[in-house]
Parts: structure tokens; sequence; C-alpha cells
């Protein structure tokens, strides 16, 4: 009863918080993720470490739900009508972003092979929402602009299974250093992984498109779709599957083979606000302030080398394509912000990883804190350049 109640407590103060924080334009996310720091370990000690391990399964409800939405987005008729140019200048930003930061951390930084291959896959993900805020305030219309949404969601769903491709090469890499498998076990585990991650999540999306179809309302649809998420997540686990992958798969399945994949997302949005407020809270009290100094040095780092990679990587892939030159200068400083997605991984790194936890939820925080404040800034900077606030710039790429 007393965990309940601490649950109850801290789900209240994030929603006071993210409402302050709206209220002063800024994302509710800050709110949630500040509200979880007063109360947590570090400062008032309403939640301990041990309420944080039991309330973890918020965590992985958000995730298996993140990770099937992401999913749903991968809809390939409308990916063929995107054309070639938004995935080349995607895959050129994602590439930059990881390379960089990979470089930077593990080269420059001496930081740990594993630690830095999870920051650079992590570094991917972008929260657009900064700059549609200011698109929408400024009516920015133009190259730039219309480049910005197809890109955002597709590297939003790169980012999320780079990520649980890292995961697995840095669990086999471990084991190996143990000693713990052979040379065909190396190269073997991490393919069975992907390979059974994404067989499990297809099957569960065949399952959710067969069963879907006879729900018979709205209610009825989220219970079999929840239940199915949660079951694919759960099947992941035992099977050492990734369910980061197999949530993906099952999205991609649904919203590729059946029709009702957007009455699912409307049902799941009926139900997850709480269940995000909580996780994000939660990870907000698994801050330690204590450890925070040693690690504004490589958080610093990271975000630096993430905006260097995101800025240099779009550049490339938009002039690899002949975009507009306007999409070539100024498309990657719409990138930077990165939001609620990467925090959310910090759910499987400390499940599976553990000793990396304290140290990739920190430098995420302070990632998303930093471009919560300077991205609307950056993103107006950037369509003021481009001649698109007004709708003055020039019509969508070729």
């Amino acid at each position: 009863m007393e965990l309940l109640f601490k649950a109850a407590v801290i789900t209240l103060a994030g929603c006071v918080a993210g409402k302050l924080a709206k209220s002063v334009r800024l994302s509710k996310l800050l709110g949630y993720l500040l509200a979880g720091l007063l109360l947590g370990p570090s400062l008032l000690r309403l939640i301990s470490s041990a309420d944080l391990a039991a309330l973890l399964i918020a965590g992985e409800v958000a995730l298996a739900v993140v990770a099937f939405k992401l999913g749903s987005e991968l809809v390939f008729r409308d990916l063929k009508d995107l054309g070639r140019s938004f995935l080349v200048i995607t895959l050129g930003e994602v590439a930059g972003a990881v390379f960089v930061v990979f470089a930077i951390l593990y080269f420059v930084f001496r930081q740990d092979l594993v630690f830095s291959m999870l920051m650079a896959a992590a570094a991917v993900g972008t929260a657009p929402t900064a700059a549609l805020m200011i698109m929408r305030q400024y009516r920015a219309r133009g190259p730039v602009a219309s480049t910005l949404l197809p890109v955002a969601a597709l590297d939003g769903v790169l980012g999320v299974v780079l990520f649980g491709i890292a995961l697995s090469l840095a669990k086999t890499h471990l084991a190996a250093q143990g000693g713990a498998l052979s040379w065909w076990k190396l190269v073997s585990q991490p393919l069975v992984e992907i390979g059974g991650s994404l067989m499990l999540g297809a099957i569960f999306g065949v399952a959710l498109a067969f069963l879907g179809k006879k729900a018979g309302d709205t209610d009825e649809l989220l219970i079999m779709s929840l239940a199915l998420i949660l079951v694919c997540t759960g099947s992941a686990y035992m099977l050492s599957f990734s369910p980061l992958l197999a949530n993906i798969a099952l999205g991609l399945m649904l919203a590729n083979v059946s029709r009702i994949s957007n009455r699912i997302i409307l049902c799941l949005n009926s139900f997850t606000p709480p269940v995000y407020l909580l996780f994000f809270a939660l990870v907000g009290a698994s801050l330690e302030l204590a450890g925070l100094p040693s690690l504004l040095g490589v958080a610093a780092a990271y975000i630096l080398a993430r905006a260097v990679g995101k800025v240099l990587g779009s550049w490339a892939g938009a002039w690899a394509v002949q975009a507009e030159p306007s999409v070539q200068k100024y498309l990657g400083l719409t990138l930077l912000p990165q939001g609620a997605i990467s925090i959310a991984l910090a759910v499987m790194v400390r499940r599976q990883l553990p000793q990396y936890s304290a140290a990739f939820t920190a430098i995420m925080v302070l990632s998303v804190l930093l471009f919560e404040v300077l991205g609307p800034g950056i993103a107006r900077r950037a369509f003021r350049k481009a001649e698109e606030v007004g709708g003055l710039g020039r019509q969508l790429i070729g």
C-alpha cells in the first residue's frame, strides 16, 4: 500500500509540474523529470532506490508502447511515396550522429567500448517538437519545413532499431570478454537475437491484425492490443530476444497488413499518458546528483558531437540528392532536440546492462533538458535563415 501511495504522490506531483512547465512554454516532460528529481533519493527522498526498482514496470510498459507506435509509422507505401531523397537525407544524418559520437567518446575521451556504442546509437533519435512549435508559430513553409517531418519520423524508428542492435552486440561483447562464448556463438548470437526478435514481433503483429477485426468496441480493442504488446514483450525477455525490436516489428507488421493500426494508436493514446508521466518522473527520481559533476565533461562531449554529426550528416545527405541549398545548410539544426524516446531507452540499459545505467540516464536527461531550453531558439534561427518564416521559402525538395 505504501508503494501505491508513493506512486500516486509522484504522479500527482508530475502532473502539477508538467502543467507549470507548459505554462512557461516548456515541454511537460521537463516538469515530469524535475518532479521526480525533487521527490527522489537525491533530494526529498520520498522515493527510495528500492521503490524505483519496484516501479520499473511502468517503464517497461511505456517503452513497449513507444516501440510499437514507432513501428506502426513505417508504412511501406508511404515511404515509397516520399521518394529516395528523404531516405538518403535520413541515412546521412543518422550515420553522421553515430560515427561522430562514437569516435569522440571512444577515441578522444577513452570511454568504454560498450558505453560508446550505446551512446552512439542513442544519439540518432530526434524530438522535433520544438521545431514543430516554431513552424506553427511562424507559419514556416518551404523545403526545410517540409523535409523535417518525414526525416524526423524515420530517424526516430531507425534510432530505436539501432539501439536494439547495439544492445545485443554490447551483451555479446561483454560475454566474450568473460570467456563465456565461443567464436561461433560470438557471431551467431546477435544474429539469432535480432532475427528472432523481428520474427516474434511479426507473428504477434499478424495475430493482432486478425484479432483486432473481431473487437466489438474501443474498450475491447484497447484491452486486446495492450495484452498482445505486453505478451510480445514478456515473450521476448523469456526467449532472450530484444523487446525493442520485437515491438517495432509488431507495429510495422500490423500497419502494413491491416487498416486498424490507426484505431489502435488512438486507443493506446487514451491509456498511456499516466504511464508515461509516472515513468519519466521515476527517471528523474533515479538521477544521482552526487555523480553528475564527474559526467559533465562526457555529457558535453556527447551533446556537441551529436550536434556536429547531425548537422554534417544531414548536409551530406541533402548534398548527395541535390536538395535545396537551404535544406543542406539548415535542416540539421532543426533535428538537434532529443526527447522522450531517448530517455525511455534507459529502461533497457537498466535491465540488461545496469552497470551503465546511471551514466547513460544522466547524459540522456541532460541532453533532453538542454535542448528543451535551446531548441526553440535554434529552430527559429534556422527557419529565419532559410527564409521560410511566414511561407517565404520555396517548394519541397526535388
